[in-house]
């Protein structure tokens, strides 16, 4: 049995299930290290776990973005690809992951100064790109994603040591109350779900269609959401949602006509690098969780659409 002594955040180890209070701050550094989200913004940031800036992208840019993702859904060689994940049962494309290197446009995308700098800001440090793919709820058809804090499985399946990262989701399309939408437990990020279950090998490649292991008990689950509430992220596309690497999150299946897009990124501190993952598991694949370089994002001095 791991310790928390040894692991502050400690999971699926042969303990039963707990709620361990944040040990890592929120906002890094006072949120001085850029310039960016306002003090309102930031406090936001910090109580809730997350923060939704709406139409953050023009239509024109939104409109070549979703095109390059279609693109990249309709490409052979592209699906053909391990980055590419399907829906369960179903030949629909779910996620392609590593976009950021599949895809000049996206690539730039990670640099595009308004969401780059936001990063930076919050975790008080210069970033890299831990993981980026696009996400697609087909209309109709589009499966859920449980509940689960990105947290615990990028601690213990790839070794990530502090909660210094932050995910960002930039809707391609409206996302409305039928199709799917991102949820958000507000106030979730202060407490870690110590999940049980012995991680099978190889869990990625289940996890990624429909995820069994590091997903939170019942209870703490109930307890987290009579506390915060839950927050959908409704909002038109070229908006973005900054989260909080430990947010409780999840979301519906689809099953209205209109289809759900967006291209979803994880910025990690360069000082927050990874370590081996817990419990003697094997890393996940560089798609997945970069190992093979941490080199600082360079956020561009124009926009990516320039």
């Amino acid at each position: 049995m791991i310790s928390t002594a040894q692991d502050p955040y400690a999971s699926r180890t042969d303990r039963a299930a707990a709620i361990i209070a944040r040990q890592d701050p929120v906002v890094y550094g006072d949120g001085s290290y850029a310039d960016v989200l306002s003090a309102e913004q930031l406090q936001a940031y910090e109580r809730d776990g997350f923060l939704l800036l709406e139409n953050l992208f023009s239509a024109d840019e939104v409109a070549q973005l979703l095109a390059e993702v279609e693109r990249m859904t309709r490409d052979p060689a592209i699906v053909r690809r391990e980055e590419a994940i399907t829906e369960p049962g179903s030949s629909a494309v779910r996620s392609i992951f590593m976009v950021h290197v599949l895809s000049p446009l996206l690539a730039r995308l990670t640099r595009e100064p308004r969401l780059a700098h936001v990063a930076r800001q919050i975790l008080g440090s210069e970033v890299y790109i831990h993981q980026s793919r696009a996400n697609m709820k087909p209309g109709l058809k589009g499966k859920e994603f449980y509940w689960h804090s990105d947290f615990e499985t990028w601690h213990v399946e790839d070794g990530m040591p502090a909660m210094r990262a932050l995910s960002c989701s930039v809707l391609l399309t409206d996302n409305n109350e039928t199709n799917g939408p991102l949820m958000l437990v507000p106030g979730s990020h202060r407490q870690f779900i110590s999940c049980v279950g012995e991680t099978p090998d190889d869990h990625y490649k289940q996890s990624l269609k429909k995820q069994e292991y590091g997903v939170p008990d019942p209870v703490s689950l109930q307890l987290l959401a009579e506390q915060g509430g839950i927050r959908t992220m409704t909002a038109p596309a070229g908006s973005v949602v900054f989260f909080d690497c430990n947010t409780m999150h999840g979301s519906n299946s689809n099953i209205s006509p209109w289809p759900r897009a967006n291209v979803f990124m994880v910025y990690n501190s360069v000082e927050n690098v990874l370590a081996q993952p817990k419990c003697g598991l094997t890393p996940r694949p560089e798609h997945i969780a970069t190992r093979k370089g941490f080199e600082p994002v360079e956020p561009l001095a124009e926009t990516a659409f320039a």
